[in-house]
């Protein structure tokens, strides 16, 4: 089997990467895409870094052919609202061109995209099911669902076998990391772990939906391994609760005392802090897990996320 990922510099795409060499018994290739790359990559793997909206770089990256793709490469939300014309050509216009020339060297080929929970918008306190309609308040969130469609169509039509999985925001994403909205929810982890005085930009009581690296990685390889007739898009199962409940998991894990100054953004609470509950029996039924409690989360962060 010949594996592409892209985007697999960033935080995800290392969990990733390693996660597919040590599970994938029968991988002939596995390459590795990104602008730039930092850190230990897994033995036999191949690195290439280059820009997806490059049309010459493109076309040599997909030109051998692979039978699965991860697509996860993107511009971050809050980084893509104030740079919208880079937001545009690499939340939009890259993964669209990058799925057409991945059908021209390989149809039907398996591409797992991550899309994203900000394609819901403003939930208003309801509980999300299938039905519940979505209206993205950010570009990233727009550019999102607008790739979720193209890609469904083109399973539709025969052309690729593409599944789109909505992630929230993972944790705990490094401190150094800038350009992501949700950032205070990963930066609690790193804050207590050391000790650090934080001034959480939220109200403790702000409920999220949270998910851990590895979490998030078990989804991306279920999704691989599912069958082509399953759904397109799927909602994957999220740990609900509030910021004060994941730093009252992180004190028990950690054994430190959180030094936390609440604060109470209402711009940032709205987008990511006012989360209701979540109807996962779907994704569920389809073999997706999340994680199973705080503490849960917790550990999973300090198993490796913080390194």
């Amino acid at each position: 089997m010949r594996v592409l990922v892209t985007g697999a510099g960033g935080f995800l795409g290392r969990g990733l990467a390693h996660a597919l060499a040590d599970r994938l018994g029968a991988l002939a290739r596995l390459v590795l895409t990104d602008v730039a790359f930092g850190g230990a990559t897994p033995p036999g793997a191949e690195t290439i870094e280059g820009d997806l909206g490059d049309a010459s770089f493109l076309e040599d990256l997909l030109g051998p052919g692979f039978d699965l793709v991860f697509h996860l490469a993107s511009l971050p939300g809050a980084l893509a609202e104030q740079a919208p014309e880079l937001g545009y050509r690499v939340n939009l216009t890259a993964p669209l061109e990058f799925a057409r020339g991945l059908a021209a060297t390989r149809r039907r080929a398996r591409l797992v995209f991550a899309s994203s929970i900000a394609v819901y918008g403003d939930l208003a306190g309801r509980t999300v099911t299938e039905a519940t309609a979505l209206d993205p308040l950010l570009s990233y969130g727009a550019h999102k669902r607008m790739t979720e469609i193209f890609l469904s169509d083109m399973t539709r039509r025969g052309e690729l076998s593409a599944i789109s999985l909505r992630f929230p925001g993972l944790v705990a994403r490094p401190p150094t990391q800038s350009g992501h909205g949700s950032a205070f929810m990963s930066l609690i982890f790193h804050k207590i772990a050391g000790g650090e005085a934080y001034e959480c930009p939220v109200p403790a009581e702000a409920s999220c939906w949270w998910m851990s690296r590895k979490a998030a990685v078990n989804a991306l390889v279920h999704a691989a391994a599912l069958s082509p007739t399953s759904p397109a898009i799927v909602q994957p199962p999220v740990l609900h609760g509030t910021v004060g409940d994941a730093a009252a998991a992180i004190e028990r894990v950690t054994g430190r005392r959180a030094l936390i100054e609440w604060g109470d953004d209402a711009h940032l609470t709205r987008l990511f802090g006012a989360m209701p509950p979540l109807e996962a029996g779907a994704s569920l039924r389809l073999g997706f897990s999340a994680d199973a409690d705080m503490d849960a989360l917790a550990h999973a962060a300090f198993e490796g996320d913080l390194s």
